[in-house]
């Protein structure tokens, strides 16, 4: 039993760390609370760049977090959080924005990355200077010659 309680413990401060430190920004409603959560996971902190809002401690995360949490108490729909989200900030503001031509650039960095990488590396070998041939037979005998001495 004791081995059942230290595993339970360990689960419970296992669970991701959430930035909401203030209590206050807590929705009371327990289902609309999760929604906020679940939208919050999904939208980028644009101060941090790699934490979603729900993670982030920044000011404009809380801000944000804030907002949701209006719009959700309004009566506002998952999608019409999240579009206007996007129509504020841009697709950016997604950690998974769609594909379209407007993320182009988003979807297709990693690849242009990868791709000067290659080129970088085919043109660094392509400059290396080739070995050079083997002796003739003068110099060979020259260097016999020195090596004697």
């Amino acid at each position: 039993m004791r081995l059942l309680q230290t595993v339970l413990l360990c689960l419970l401060f296992a669970a991701p760390a959430m930035a909401v430190s203030d209590p206050s920004e807590l929705l009371p409603n327990l289902v609309q609370e999760q929604r906020a959560e679940a939208l919050g996971d999904q939208l980028r902190c644009l101060v941090c760049q790699n934490e979603s809002i729900e993670q982030s401690d920044a000011d404009l995360a809380r801000d944000l977090r804030r907002i949701i949490r209006q719009r959700i108490v309004a009566g506002d729909s998952d999608q019409q959080i999240m579009d206007w989200m996007v129509t504020r900030y841009g697709d950016f503001v997604r950690l998974n924005p769609p594909f379209k031509a407007m993320t182009l650039v988003l979807w297709g960095a990693p690849l242009l990355a990868l791709l000067v990488g290659v080129l970088a590396v085919f043109f660094a070998r392509r400059r290396h200077r080739p070995v050079p041939s083997s002796l003739t037979e003068a110099e060979q005998q020259r260097l016999s010659e020195l090596l004697k001495s």
